[in-house]
């Protein structure tokens, strides 16, 4: 992304429900001793902290085009033992400077319109037996973002707003095993739809400013600006509509697409 839009405390509102996919996807990997690990896209460091507790005696790197996320993300690792450091980098210029046993992405390619292309270069930075592992939102066509690309387009807003959403930025998971297997990977892909309960009120908006809105936000001139509000307002009032709060809170499905790779040795 071309500026530092991210708020790291916005993003882990929903701690819970970020971090379950990561554990999941991460399960996976069956590496047993690495001695490299790079946790790419890797955003205020909290799960790459628990790969270096996984594989203590790995070196772990974290990398994320955001500022704001990796200043959290040293601050983090200041009093943590071992081997995990921190830098600021573009994912699609990523290139590491030895082999890599270990390369995980999490909830992070969806942000690179090139990232098919970087899977292959990916795959030739890993060491022989080495593992590729990433997860992406696969939310395209939910009403959230559906109803954002609307708005966005609407006589309101469309002269500022119309051209910052992607529509589908990720493929499925057929599309990631044949682009893998095709590198001499044995693949494991699968998709989730997590049924989410958000507590709170307006959750799913509180949601999706964490990640999806950061761009409008950002082309609005941030979170304090008059537009900001009148955009929340009327998003705001659609998703309510779209997502009812319930007794036991907002249920909010979430589908996201895996994968995990394995280099052939």
């Amino acid at each position: 992304m071309s500026r530092d839009i991210w708020d790291p405390a916005q993003y882990w509102a929903f701690a819970d429900e970020r971090s379950r996919p990561f554990f999941e996807l991460v399960g996976r990997v069956g590496a047993e001793a690495p001695a490299r690990v790079v946790d790419l896209g890797c955003g205020h460091g909290e799960l790459t902290v628990t790969l270096a507790r996984r594989w203590p005696d790995a070196a772990i790197e974290g990398v994320d085009s955001s500022t704001e996320m990796i200043t959290a993300a040293r601050e983090l690792a200041a009093g943590h033992p071992g081997k995990l450091g921190f830098a600021v980098g573009n994912l699609a210029d990523w290139a590491p400077d030895g082999p890599v046993d270990v390369i995980i992405s999490n909830a992070a390619l969806q942000w690179v319109p090139e990232h098919r292309e970087l899977l292959p270069r990916w795959v030739r930075a890993l060491s022989p037996g080495g593992w590729l592992a990433f997860q992406v939102p696969g939310n395209a066509d939910a009403p959230s973002h559906v109803l954002l690309r609307e708005l966005c387009r609407s006589p309101r807003w469309q002269d500022r707003l119309a051209d910052v959403q992607r529509w589908h930025p990720v493929g499925d998971p057929a599309e990631y095993l044949g682009l893998l297997a095709g590198q001499g990977c044995r693949v494991d892909a699968w998709e989730t739809t997590y049924q989410q309960v958000l507590q709170g009120a307006d959750a799913v908006l509180e949601w999706v400013k964490g990640t999806t809105l950061r761009r409008v936000l950002a082309a609005l001139g941030g979170d304090g600006s008059a537009e900001t509000a009148e955009f929340l307002a009327e998003y705001a009032g659609l998703l309510r509509e779209a997502y009812p709060t319930g007794p036991n809170g907002t249920v909010f499905p979430f589908r996201r697409i895996f994968v995990v790779a394995r280099k052939g040795s």
